[in-house]
């Protein structure tokens, strides 16, 4: 049978076989466009700014211009050159390239926050292998003028409380060209970039500077929200920083038990949700968490570390949204937060990309039909309408 096949294939005049396989490649390059490209653009398409209260009374432009849109998202973990395999920084690293690339074209954020963990191995790699991976950074996550770009430092990219040094927090605030324990202001909201690392509170040189910087910031804050009185001389010689509540932007998540009471398709999976969080490890000591809502009083807390989604009231009034990773590697259904904030407001909204098993699933089936129609092609797998055709025939002569 075979043999038989493959000299009807012979017979095939060169002019079908040539067109035959100009269909093939059409098709393959179809589903590579899809997969690899088009696919970002129709699920990020779906995601709307959600709107604020204040926005609703007022006029497009006006809301337009005091309404700050933030893109919110965590925990890239680009691979570096130890344990980084190459097809799986070659995928991964893809899929956050058009994720980023797209949302930005598409929603057109005025600020990006990446909360922390944007290198997996900051935390030992070599001046060399970090200058690669800094180069890899920013050609995937290149921006343009319109939008600012804010980067919070996490574990990975310095390492754990016991591995962090000063040489590690310089070279990566370097790059970023930020400090930790600093306040950026825009559109009259006030930021707080924690160094939530060095908050073990054991006054190692790194968490000493940190912490000081974070009690004058604080003072600031409390300062520019109160007015002058005898009560508050202290505050006579403080430059005034707009009085809206701050929110508080770092990598670990403040202090909970467990992921027991988070919900929804990207929090924790079932068998993970009941592990208790070690302090300092997972979450902020108890103890760092209370300064830091002592010193800001922060009306919302974004913070990412888990790689998956959860919100948490603290103090029966503060949320905290914690983000989930924004990599295929970390998991299947990867998102980003968007946010439309302003100086008394916030309204968050979710948006998710491309689950990598649906990618998956469409390169399987496309693979199968392929197979199929070469198969029918060179006559080894008989069409349906041949063989129902034979069937009838056959049926006819008895």
């Amino acid at each position: 049978m075979l043999s038989s096949s493959l000299t009807a294939v012979k017979n095939v005049p060169l002019k079908k076989r040539l067109c035959f396989l100009l269909k093939l490649v059409c098709f393959v390059s179809s589903v590579l466009i899809f997969c690899e490209f088009l696919i970002y653009y129709v699920v990020i398409f779906q995601c709307k700014w959600p709107e604020v209260k204040g926005g609703a009374h007022m006029g497009e432009k006006e809301a337009s211009d005091s309404v700050l849109k933030a893109m919110i998202l965590a925990d890239t973990h680009l691979l570096g050159e130890i344990k980084g395999h190459w097809f799986d920084k070659l995928r991964r690293e893809w899929q956050m390239e058009r994720s980023f690339q797209t949302a930005l074209w598409l929603l057109q954020p005025d600020i990006v926050f990446i909360l922390g963990d944007v290198f997996d191995e900051g935390k030992w790699s070599s001046p060399q292998a970090w200058a690669d991976d800094v180069r890899r950074f920013r050609k995937m996550f290149k921006y343009p003028a319109s939008t600012e770009l804010v980067v919070i430092v996490g574990n990975h990219d310095i390492g754990f409380h016991y591995e962090m040094t000063t040489y590690k927090v310089n070279r990566f605030e370097k790059v970023f060209n930020l400090t930790s324990g600093k306040l950026i202001t825009r559109k009259g909201i006030n930021f707080v970039l924690v160094n939530s690392v060095a908050m073990e509170g054991d006054g190692c040189a790194v968490c000493r500077t940190s912490e000081a910087k974070l009690v004058a910031l604080s003072h600031k804050l409390n300062c520019s929200q109160q007015k002058l009185s005898h009560s508050n001389k202290g505050c006579s010689d403080v430059a005034k920083l707009p009085a809206s509540e701050p929110i508080l932007v770092q990598h670990y998540p403040l202090y909970r038990t467990s992921d027991a009471e988070c919900s929804g398709e990207d929090s924790a999976p079932p068998e993970e949700k009941n592990i208790p969080f070690k302090e300092k490890y997972d979450v902020l000591s108890q103890e760092a968490s209370q300064k830091l809502i002592w010193w800001f009083h922060p009306r919302l807390i974004l913070s990412g570390h888990t790689h998956s989604a959860c919100e948490v009231l603290h103090a029966g009034k503060i949320p905290e949204i914690s983000v989930p990773s924004f990599s295929w590697r970390n998991r299947n259904n990867p998102s980003f937060i968007m946010g439309s904030i302003t100086p008394t407001d916030f309204s968050l909204q979710k948006c998710f990309l491309p689950y990598e098993s649906r990618v998956f699933t469409i390169y399987c089936a496309a693979g199968a039909l392929l197979v199929f129609l070469i198969l029918a092609h060179v006559q080894l797998l008989t069409p349906p309408f041949y063989f129902a055709q034979r069937l009838i025939s056959k049926h006819k002569a008895v």
